[in-house]
């Protein structure tokens, strides 16, 4: 019998290979599923986009553990690349730490990100971020690496939010803590430079990094030939669709509105598509016939 690799071998696998991993992040198993249809090789819960379009409001800890594990599960449900979910601060203490990422892990995540910011944490390209202590964030990814020891098939990857009221120089000590702490991928959020980027990737040597960006954010936008130049492994692109949705959707909605049909939109067969109809027909019809 073919055994089936886990989401977080899957994702190992793929840092493993030469080339920088371009991530359109989701918010939902449509997203995903868009996704995965075109060809992208994983993808990323991203906590902004969920918290936008579950709740309509913004990310500053606003949405639960229970409600981003319930919208984990209905995206790695519709997709089989592998999927990294955002888990905030772990909610709560280093215990609490330890649930999420068992829980990520049931869940069928092939990663969860753990970042350092002071709950009630906030995205990470806004104004007002705040860090807890070294310590603490110590305690936090120490957790994470001890849920993933103890028998949970997933990968922790670290985050700090230290660059925008610590530095630099913390930042970067930070990441480096995390990666003695175990952690299998970095996150160092809203570099302000190119050099910042590169320093980065240089001063850290051997484990994958992850680009967050954000378009109109405080990171520079790359282009993925040269973040992979610096030493990135995976680019992420956490508003992209989200930001790409919220416009055609405010334009059809201004076409309806003046009487207007809907021009920009996919055909009804390819929405059909998209959402299972010839599979499911294709199933219904082999039971029939049985």
């Amino acid at each position: 019998m073919e055994t089936i690799e886990s989401p977080a071998r899957r994702l190992a696998k793929l840092l493993e290979g030469p080339d920088l991993l371009v991530m359109p992040c989701c918010f939902d198993a449509l997203s995903a599923r868009l996704i995965e249809r075109a060809g992208f090789p994983l993808t990323f819960m991203s906590g902004f986009a969920v918290s936008a379009s579950r709740l309509a409001a913004p990310d500053t800890g606003l949405i639960s553990y229970g409600e981003m594990l319930d919208q984990g599960r209905s995206i790695c449900g519709a997709v089989r690349i592998p999927v990294i979910g955002d888990a905030d601060t772990g909610y709560g203490n280093p215990l609490n730490v330890k649930r999420t990422v068992e829980g990520y892990a049931r869940a069928g995540f092939a990663a969860a990100m753990i970042e350092d910011q002071l709950a009630p944490k906030r995205c990470g390209h806004t104004r007002g971020k705040e860090v807890v202590s070294r310590d603490e964030a110590a305690l936090r990814i120490q957790a994470a690496v001890e849920a993933r020891e103890a028998g949970s098939d997933i990968l922790i990857l670290a985050r700090t939010d230290a660059r925008a009221g610590h530095g630099l120089d913390e930042a970067l000590e930070r990441c480096r803590l995390f990666a003695d702490l175990g952690a299998d991928i970095l996150f160092l959020e809203a570099p302000r430079s190119e050099a910042e980027m590169r320093l980065f990737c240089e001063s850290l040597p051997g484990i994958p990094k992850m680009a967050n960006i954000v378009e109109d954010g405080d990171t520079p936008a790359l282009a993925p030939a040269r973040l992979e130049a610096i030493g990135y492994r995976i680019a992420a692109y956490p508003l992209s669709l989200l930001s790409a949705a919220v416009c055609a959707m405010q334009e059809a909605l201004a076409a309806l509105r003046m009487g207007r049909p809907v021009e920009r939109r996919v055909a009804f067969e390819e929405l059909r598509a998209v959402v299972g109809f010839p599979e499911y027909d294709a199933a219904l019809a082999r039971f029939r016939s049985s």
